[in-house]
């Protein structure tokens, strides 16, 4: 019989929530490994603290965040006479520990112009890499995360409108960055779940912590997520990786890390999943990769991209117009005469300059996974029928904004 290691049993002290444990040996062991350390690495939060100084707290946090709080959910179901085995409980923590390990550095950006595959199948893909190194003890981990166990209420915990990693990263995120509107009540939150027919459910006494769960979650988005300034640096981001990538398929040379390289040299789609290559080139990967070419790219011979990661390296972002209705295309084509001519520009290069496009977001959907309210008398009630105070529709609604973006010299 194996005798449990005592020196796994850590505890850490987290800015969010106090001291946090390390509940298990198997969760210790994945933490400490290479592919997991690696979200040190990665901010939570992208460009964000352009904006917000204070937001550079990491992917590797916020895993750990969501997994104290799922300990915290499992040990509330089970005095709930809800039936989580050992087997089950640990496999779930595993699950949310490993959530996000498949996000890049500046994710969004580099998955749509360099890697070409969205994080959630690089998560899958991790896993099962953790999985075989530790020879098959993530099999049920993986089940749950992929939604293939018959507990469905445990896939919930991890992926839903009221999963572990929203709650955490609502309140680490408020935290960080210091926008108090995104506070929410976690805890109780936590406290009023139930499970009822195999689905999560709140229980009635918990509506009004939920009701600003949904309004925290829409201020964060407007206010921090998609703040128009955050935006404008993303966006120039992203054209900075759109032209390396152009001029390294030119077979143009640019300084890059060694992990940075193999991915703007080489093309990847879904053969990546079978190559074990790309594979170790992306788990090595994180932001000082891209932030360190970027920074040696302010020197290219390129003007283009040179021009770009000045811009980003000293925060001279672009202005960024947000309106609820699409941009006038005769705005458009104004702007974009003015900079052809100021920059000497053709018309290829000027889409690195002057830019339009929409941002979407909902902060409840009905449809895609509900938020089921329980009754005293046992009824189940959608949040959306049961809130008497927010206005659903509201929340539920597709909001649309349109953007302009262009270099602050030029006026419209």
């Amino acid at each position: 019989m194996n005798t449990p290691d005592l020196n796994k049993k850590k505890i850490i002290n987290d800015p969010v929530y106090g001291f946090i444990n390390i509940p298990s040996e198997i969760i210790f062991d994945i933490i400490e490994h290479p592919y997991f350390q690696r979200l040190r690495r990665i901010k939570q939060l992208g460009l964000t603290y352009l904006v917000y100084p204070g937001a550079i707290h990491s992917r590797f946090q916020h895993a750990l965040g969501a997994t104290h709080l799922m300990s915290t959910a499992i040990n509330i179901l089970r005095s709930k006479n809800k039936i989580i085995t050992d087997e089950e409980a640990e496999a779930v923590l595993i699950a949310i520990l490993l959530h996000d390990i498949g996000h890049g550095p500046f994710s969004h950006a580099l998955e749509k112009h360099i890697i070409n595959i969205d994080h959630e199948r690089l998560s899958l893909l991790f896993m099962e890499k953790l999985n075989t190194i530790f020879k098959g003890r993530l099999t049920l981990a993986i089940k749950i995360f992929s939604n293939n166990y018959h507990k469905k209420f445990l896939h919930q915990l991890v992926s839903s409108q009221l999963d572990m990693d929203r709650l955490d990263y609502l309140k680490r995120d408020s935290f960080f960055s210091g926008v108090t509107e995104g506070g929410i009540s976690y805890d109780r939150i936590i406290k009023m779940l139930d499970v009822v027919n195999d689905k999560l459910v709140v229980e009635e006494k918990g509506i009004y912590s939920i009701e600003n769960f949904l309004i925290a979650r829409r201020l964060m988005y407007w206010q921090v997520y998609m703040h128009k300034t955050v935006v404008s640096a993303e966006l120039i981001l992203s054209k900075i990786l759109k032209r390396a990538k152009e001029l390294a398929d030119k077979k143009i040379d640019l300084f890059a890390t060694p992990a940075l390289n193999f991915f703007l040299y080489n093309k990847t789609n879904n053969d990546f999943l079978n190559s074990d290559k790309a594979f170790n080139f992306f788990s090595q990967l994180d932001d000082y990769d891209v932030m360190s070419s970027i920074k040696t790219w302010t020197n290219h011979e390129d003007s283009t991209l040179k021009n770009l990661c000045k811009n980003l390296i000293n925060r001279h972002l672009y202005k960024i117009i947000i309106q609820n209705k699409p941009i006038d295309n005769n705005v458009i084509n104004n702007l974009k005469n003015k900079v052809k001519q100021a920059y000497n520009t053709n018309n290829d290069e000027l889409n690195y300059f002057v830019f339009t496009g929409i941002l979407t977001n909902n902060a409840y959907s009905a449809v895609d996974d509900r938020i089921n309210i329980l009754s005293k008398t046992g009824d189940l009630t959608d949040i959306s029928e049961a809130s008497d105070m927010l206005n659903i529709s509201v929340l539920s609604k597709i909001v649309k904004k349109y953007y302009l973006c262009f270099p602050k010299r030029f006026k419209i």
